[in-house]
């Protein structure tokens, strides 16, 4: 059982409605998580400005309204603190206790000066805590805003011995009639600030983004769902597909999108698969009719020798006419074989830059006497040079078969024409009879494996071939990156053109259609 859930959570991590919800999550948490750092800082930073300027107030306060810096008499005129202010007034009352709660006031040398009245030292115990500045860093303070015009305010945060952050602002303030400058400290408390933040801090990180992330979660577990049906339903529909109903198309949602992509793609690959399906099943048939004709014939002629055949001559002579079928079959055995080869890739192209026009000259000269026992007379046009790279063999094998089926279409006193031509940017070579031609409805299928255009009318019927003749023209014509084309017109003759494009290829070997040669 535990290995069934194991299993079970393994395959839903697996899966693409899991692998998108957990990116949702993680992106929606990284825009929370930034954005509550950001918010945070900005809120801490606001704190501490709001805190700046509190001491600020305080600053002026002191400096214009309360605080007065004078000798005094009672205290044999010595510099103390003087607080002016209406004792009878709570709210001025409070401002000064306020003002006195963090504070140091303290002459150059760095000693805290009395109070005018408790003639105290003027540091309170909350800045005592603190940690108040040794007079020697006062001295050095002193020293040196001696020399400046403006001396720069001293910011710090400290903490008291209870942890309690407090924000200190320290200066000078001068006695204007004697030039004597006093070192003063005022501080404010930063813990409302702190427990702020960390209420916000609590409040983001523990509650909100955690709630929120679950939230986004199961939307996004929602939202991926039905983001993935359409995905289902077109695996849905490749589920039925199957060799008996390969005509199943899936219609697109017409949005344009990768999902309608991916549905045309799928389609596309169910068109390839239909017409290879249909292309093998029309083979087998094909191959079966072929093959049991000559296979019947060798059979009944043998059982007819066995059982009527008497003599020398009758045994001979049914053997002679089975040798005969042998062969055709043995020939449609090849034939097959080597076309399979060819469409499957394994037949490689040995391309060589050759002349066709020398080449078409060469292979009329050769065919001269089996035109001349179909009593056709055969002739080549191949002026001036046509240079593509070509395979010789296959080349030869293509002009071959279509004077083949030139010459047994073409009736006694005919004519058979082979010829070249360079064009801007491919080579054309034609073969042109003046047979029977071909009757419109046949021109679309006269390439299909052991198609044949039989014989019309009183007419009589031609030698019948293998029907693979034209198979391979057209093989050899798409291997070599060309085209063929045929145009006939009935009672007048036939002309197939073949267009091979301009190469310039050294000698090696090619192979067919960027298909990698078998092993």
């Amino acid at each position: 059982m535990f290995k069934l859930r194991k299993r079970d959570v393994r395959r839903l991590a697996r899966s693409l409605r899991f692998r998108l919800t957990v990116s949702y999550a993680l992106l929606f948490l990284i825009m929370l998580v930034g954005t509550a750092v950001v918010f945070r800082a900005h809120l801490a930073s606001q704190l501490k400005t709001s805190a700046e300027i509190s001491l600020n107030e305080q600053w002026a306060a002191i400096k214009g309204a309360y605080l007065r810096i004078e000798p005094t008499p009672e205290l044999d005129n010595r510099y103390a603190a003087n607080w002016y202010y209406d004792t009878d007034d709570a709210d001025e009352t409070t401002q000064v206790l306020n003002l006195k709660r963090v504070l140091l006031i303290a002459d150059e040398q760095g000693h805290p000066i009395p109070d005018a009245v408790t003639n105290q030292p003027s540091v309170s115990t909350i800045y005592d805590d603190l940690g108040r500045e040794s007079p020697a860093e006062i001295r050095l303070y002193v020293a040196g805003a001696r020399k400046l015009a403006k001396p720069p305010l001293l910011w710090a945060e400290r903490r008291s011995s209870k942890g309690e952050p407090f924000w200190i602002r320290s200066g000078l303030i001068w006695d204007e009639r004697h030039r004597i400058p006093f070192y003063i400290s005022i501080g404010v408390s930063l813990a409302k600030n702190q427990k702020i933040l960390s209420n916000y801090t609590w409040t983001a990180f523990v509650v909100v983004i955690p709630s929120a992330l679950i939230l986004a979660s199961l939307l996004g577990w929602i939202m991926a769902g039905r983001t993935l049906t359409p995905l289902r339903e077109v695996a849905q529909a490749a589920q039925r597909v199957s060799g008996s109903n390969l005509s199943l198309r899936i219609p697109t949602r017409e949005a344009g999108d990768e999902l309608d992509y991916l549905i045309l793609t799928f389609n596309r690959m169910t068109e390839r698969l239909e017409a290879s399906f249909q292309q093998m099943k029309q083979f087998s048939t094909d191959v079966s009719h072929e093959l049991r004709t000559p296979i019947t014939a060798i059979r009944g002629q043998l059982e007819v020798a066995l059982f009527t055949a008497k003599t020398t001559d009758q045994y001979r002579e049914a053997m002679f006419n089975a040798l005969q079928d042998t062969d055709r079959l043995s020939q449609i055995v090849r034939a097959l074989l080597l076309l399979s080869q060819a469409e499957s890739g394994q037949l490689v192209l040995q391309k060589t830059r050759l002349n066709l026009g020398d080449l078409v000259r060469e292979l009329v000269e050769q065919m001269q006497i089996p035109a001349e026992a179909a009593g056709v007379h055969l002739t080549a046009d191949a002026a001036g040079d046509c240079f593509a790279a070509v395979d010789r063999v296959q080349f030869e094998r293509l002009i071959n078969n279509l004077l083949s089926n030139a010459f047994k279409f073409t009736p006694e006193g005919g004519q058979v024409r082979v010829s070249a031509r360079l064009s801007e940017d491919h080579v054309e070579v034609g073969v042109e009879d003046t047979g029977r031609g071909i009757p419109r409805e046949h021109l679309p299928h006269i390439f299909d494996r052991f198609y044949r255009v039989t014989g019309s009318g009183t007419a009589p019927a031609p030698e019948q071939g293998l029907g693979l003749g034209l198979s391979f023209v057209a093989w050899i014509a798409k291997a070599h990156g060309g085209t063929v084309e045929v145009d006939s017109t009935p009672g007048k003759g036939t002309r197939f053109t073949i267009k091979l494009p301009i190469e310039h290829q050294n000698e090696g070997a090619m192979e067919l259609a960027g298909q990698p040669a078998a092993s």
